[in-house]
């Protein structure tokens, strides 16, 4: 941010098209960050929802497996579907999960990508100015 303000202050000694470019070329960079640190953070998000849930699943297995050492034969069919459901619904949350940062990422690079093109663009205008 400070070196930005610097790049700003110096192009306010020049011409006024510089200063409008060098503003528009800010925003830019700003979006870019922007875009970066929301990525990034959704993907944390991401990672912990999956170990907790993870974690819960295994919690749950360890439950009936204590509760199985202890019951008789009749309970273990009933304890067994419950838990194979269990962790196909977790499989098919983190699947879905997985499959929605996928979509997320490939949108994001696509929104990167335009900003660039866009940079390009910029680039070439000021190019022509001069």
């Amino acid at each position: 941010m400070m070196t930005m303000t610097t790049m700003m202050t110096m192009t306010t000694t020049r011409r006024r098209k510089t200063t409008i470019t060098m503003t528009m070329m800010m925003m830019m960079t700003l979006m870019m960050m922007i875009t970066t640190m929301t990525t990034i953070t959704m993907l944390l998000v991401i990672v912990t929802i999956m170990l907790l849930l993870l974690l819960m699943t295994m919690l749950l297995l360890m439950m009936r497996w204590r509760r199985r050492s202890r019951t008789r034969t009749r309970t273990r069919a009933t304890t067994t579907t419950t838990t194979t459901m269990m962790m196909m619904m977790m499989m098919m949350m983190t699947m879905m999960m997985t499959m929605m940062m996928m979509m997320m990422m490939m949108m994001m690079m696509m929104m990167m990508m335009m900003m660039m093109m866009m940079m390009m663009m910029m680039m070439m205008m000021m190019m022509m100015m001069r």
